[in-house]
């Protein structure tokens, strides 16, 4: 059983599963793998599930109510709500967040999830164009009426957060972070620090490349996203990536683990207000990335790690320009 750690008030596994590949961007789901998934983290300790209303165009938020169910005691159940996403045009992304908006889609995720209170629910991207106060306030309302227990933001920046704060009490902030996306420890880690927030990072295997599976945009499924939307793996950036990936198996090695699993014991390693959240949709590698939480790292270990994938050596963005300017920063 993996160990526990507080965000912000909330109790939950050291390690959580990230469950939007299992319905959307990573190609062929197949549901009956996906739930026996779900199961085999339960039994292992890991209580977080992340998902949210636009992965799968809601049909996410219907496999984990489904998997759930019998179980919900077990799980400490995330979802979020903000991306909006037309099944006509996938490629498109808007960003709402205006109080009425937050209402309807906390009630449309509680009927989608089978339960009656969300325990953390996630604003996915900030509207720029409403004011944060106002969708907080939203969804600190739904906290008064019982629907939902803890509030969250994602990708959010530093001065927001703190605005956020002051609304209502934020107990965790979402983000990406690993090896190859660190932009975040400049200010929105010191101010999550500075105000008790948790911080859940996801895509800590950097999209699973991180763990060495890939050697090509050629390895990826039929209908998998990082074909087309990760900059890191076009042509150009592929090549000086791989590099990266190959350092950082030599340490593995050296250490008797998976590139990836050095990968998630260096994000484990952040601090204890740190749950990362690796996505998976196979119970196999569910079980590989568990057994990071085991793994211990000495001072020497983390600079050996971060020689192998500096920060400033990682090649392309983290998205195309149009999903980059959701980003909160």
């Amino acid at each position: 059983m993996i160990p526990v750690r507080e965000l912000g008030g909330l109790t939950l596994g050291a390690q959580g599963l990230g469950c939007m590949g299992m319905s959307d961007f990573y190609g062929t789901g197949d549901d009956s793998e996906s739930i026996a998934t779900v199961h085999r983290a339960l039994d292992l300790g890991v209580t977080l599930l992340d998902t949210a209303d636009m992965y799968g165009y809601g049909r996410n938020e219907e496999l984990v109510g489904r998997a759930i169910a019998g179980r919900r005691e077990e799980v400490v159940l995330a979802t979020k709500f903000g991306i909006v996403r037309d099944e006509n045009d996938p490629a498109a992304r808007g960003v709402r967040g205006d109080p009425a908006y937050v209402r309807s889609a906390a009630e449309a995720s509680l009927r989608r999830l089978g339960v009656e209170t969300i325990d953390l629910y996630y604003q996915h991207r900030v509207d720029p164009g409403v004011p944060i106060e106002e969708t907080v306030g939203a969804m600190a309302a739904l906290v008064e009426q019982g629907k939902v227990r803890h509030l969250g933001l994602s990708e959010a920046g530093a001065e927001t957060i703190r605005r956020a704060h002051a609304t209502h009490p934020i107990t965790a902030v979402q983000t990406e972070w690993s090896l190859w996306s660190r932009d975040i420890e400049d200010e929105v880690v010191p101010t999550c620090r500075e105000l008790g927030i948790g911080i859940v990072a996801y895509a800590p295997l950097g999209r699973g490349f991180l763990t060495g599976r890939f050697a090509s945009s050629g390895d990826f499924g039929e209908g998998d996203f990082r074909q087309r939307s990760q900059p890191r793996l076009a042509e150009g950036n592929l090549e000086r990536n791989l590099a990266l990936v190959d350092a950082l198996r030599a340490v593995a090695v050296e250490r008797g683990v998976t590139a990836g699993q050095l990968a998630l014991a260096w994000v484990q390693h952040r601090g204890t207000d740190v749950v990362p959240i690796p996505g998976t949709k196979r119970r196999r590698y569910l079980e590989e990335n568990v057994a990071a939480v085991d793994i211990e790292l000495s001072e020497a270990d983390r600079r050996a790690i971060e020689k192998a994938v500096p920060a400033d050596a990682v090649a392309g963005d983290r998205y195309h320009e149009d999903a980059m300017r959701l980003l909160g920063r």
